[in-house]
């Protein structure tokens, strides 16, 4: 977005090298503000002229309508298609449903709006210092009416269901941050700033906050306020900010063809990108986000993704780290390499920058058996790993001290870690899987005659493993969904399982709907409705949604028959809910 009538749009997939796609034209003064929704194909773009757009995923535009005074803010719902929009005075509710938006005066001037998770309903924050709560039809249902009369210029509702304390987090320029429950009481102490904050958002369904505004900086805190760190600093000030939740990549493989040429292949496309021939021989290979990794027999070359949008298959050579590495395991960061040494018993894990410089090094306990990359801020990646005594650790590129977080009794043949990194599954040297809560060191569920595992990429609960020439497919410790399956999972995302077999990498597709109905007869509609939005067909849609009716979970039904189209049994739902009421 930029201060005048156009708007960028912009590729950030290859990082920090950022491109503009595409300009579009639509308004008639300054862009103020711009909001997506929560599946992507949509964003909407509110400006000075009084008037808000909506455009689909070409930049076209399809819906325009206006109010009264400059838009202040926008925010899409995240569980349905709704678009709050926000002018000076007054605010406004777009649905796919309605033909009009109909306008609702408030009393000051709105500074924020912020969905709750459920959509059930939003929060309005004034110049005036009030909080006010209302339904997802516009009624006002409660006003928080705050000590400090200084404005509430951003806020965030708390996405952490388990959290039945705080509903609310609210920075003002007083400066403080405090939290609110629905019901309008200070749940916490008011947290002194020292700058003014513009800009707050919670992150892993509110175990964290993310905060920025005049001290030019976006800082890390816990979900009670207290300062754990700064992650980014900027040259001026912060005034949005907001996180990418899942930071694992696994639509990407890369191998050794004919001793001496890498080759890339792109999963989800199935296709394959030109033949890197390095004329020299490949003895190992490491790809992460948008680097690769190459070792020769005298040096390590890195390669860099061109244009993730244009060609996701396609590198170019950047940097030569000219040294002769003896190593068993070799895993390439965003702007590190990290290897265990051979010749140091494999105990020895040594971190290079690209220009052949050691900048760290961890001693373990134990052999290294097992290390992966799990994401991270670029040059202060996470990294996992599984040691022959049995210790699982995790250690950060920028931090010398591993943290150990959990302990079997036998060896660590493969490990990995959940969406929001709360569970852990471990396979040991016997073929047995353990998913523990790291948190509480919990054994939550094991299981036999398993050779490697995956969590799903898109969701907390639900792990795939495979042995025996079968893949096995469980959520919680609910019943397993077990098909054949020959070879070694290697990722899970969506229902998209990414296999390798006799060296060649496959995609299988797995039906989630045994989940779903696990769910279901439990009476967890909303978990029910989170995996059925991974992918499942319309026929399990309806069996949802009657299933929901049913119970009386109105909502969750009208979610699902939406998204088969059966308006009639959506405005049935309605008019039972209002029955019902």
């Amino acid at each position: 977005m930029q201060l005048n009538f156009k708007i960028k749009w912009t590729n950030n997939n290859a990082y920090h090298r950022r491109y503009v796609c595409q300009a579009v034209l639509g308004h008639k003064a300054t862009v103020f503000c711009l909001a997506y929704s929560s599946n992507g194909d949509r964003f909407a773009s509110g400006s000075a002229d009084k008037n808000v757009i909506i455009w689909n995923e070409s930049h076209e535009g399809i819906l325009r309508f206006n109010h009264n005074d400059s838009i202040q803010c926008l925010a899409f719902c995240s569980s349905e298609v709704m678009l709050l929009s926000c002018a000076v005075a007054e605010f406004g509710i777009w649905t796919l449903e309605q033909k009009t938006v109909r306008r609702h005066k408030t009393q000051a001037r709105i500074c924020c709006c912020t969905w709750s998770l459920d959509g059930r309903c939003f929060a309005l924050g004034l110049f005036n210092g009030v909080i006010s709560i209302r339904d997802k039809y516009g009624e006002e249902k409660r006003k928080i009416e705050r000590t400090a009369i200084s404005p509430v210029w951003s806020m965030s509702l708390n996405p952490n269901r388990e959290n039945k304390q705080i509903d609310l987090a609210v920075a003002d320029w007083s400066p403080a941050l405090s939290f609110y429950n629905l019901s309008g009481d200070l749940v916490a102490e008011e947290k002194n700033l020292t700058f003014d904050p513009c800009c707050i958002d919670y992150f892993t369904l509110g175990e964290f906050i993310i905060m920025g505004g005049s001290n030019r900086k976006v800082s890390l805190y816990t979900q009670e306020g207290l300062s754990l760190g700064v992650i980014a600093e900027l040259d001026s000030w912060v005034w949005a900010c907001r996180t990418k939740p899942n930071t694992q990549f696994v639509d990407r493989y890369v191998y050794r063809e004919n001793m001496t040429d890498v080759v890339v292949q792109h999963l989800l496309s199935d296709k394959t990108g030109p033949r890197i021939k390095c004329r020299d021989l490949v003895r190992k290979v490491a790809v992460y986000r948008n680097k690769l990794a190459v070792q020769l027999s005298d040096r390590v070359n890195i390669y860099e993704l061109e244009n993730a949008e244009m060609s996701p298959i396609s590198y170019r050579h950047t940097e030569t780290i000219l040294a002769n590495f003896e190593c068993n395991l070799l895993v390439v960061c965003y702007s590190h390499i990290l290897l265990c040494q051979a010749l140091s018993f494999e105990k020895r894990l040594q971190c290079y920058n690209f220009k052949g410089i050691k900048e760290r090094e961890w001693l373990l306990n134990s052999l290294i058996r097992y290390i992966k990359v799990v994401g991270g801020i670029a040059g202060r990646e996470a990294l996992i790993i599984g040691l022959k005594n049995g210790q699982i650790v995790e250690i950060f590129v920028d931090n010398p001290f591993p943290v150990e977080l959990l302990k079997i009794t036998g060896v660590v043949r493969c490990v990995d870690l959940s969406l929001h990194r709360r569970k852990v599954a471990v396979v040991d040297e016997k073929n047995i899987c353990f998913v523990y809560d790291i948190k509480s060191k919990e054994l939550l569920y094991e299981e036999p005659n398993v050779t490697s595992i995956a969590w799903n990429i898109q969701h907390e609960d639900i792990l795939c493993f495979s042995g025996n020439d079968t893949l096995r497919v469980k959520s919680r410790d609910y019943k397993v969904y077990s098909q054949p399956m020959p070879g070694f999972v290697v990722g899970f995302s969506a229902t998209q399982v990414f296999c390798l077999h006799m060296f060649v990498m496959s995609t299988i597709e797995v039906p989630l709907f045994h989940q779903v109905k696990e769910y279901i007869s439990r009476k967890l509609f909303q978990e029910a409705y989170s995996v059925a939005c991974l992918g499942i067909v319309e026929s399990d849609w309806e069996y949802l949604a009657e299933r929901a009716l049913e119970n009386l979970e109105f909502e969750i039904a009208r979610k699902a028959f939406i998204r088969t189209m059966n308006y009639e049994r959506v405005d049935m739902v309605e008019s039972v809910k209002v029955l019902s009421s």
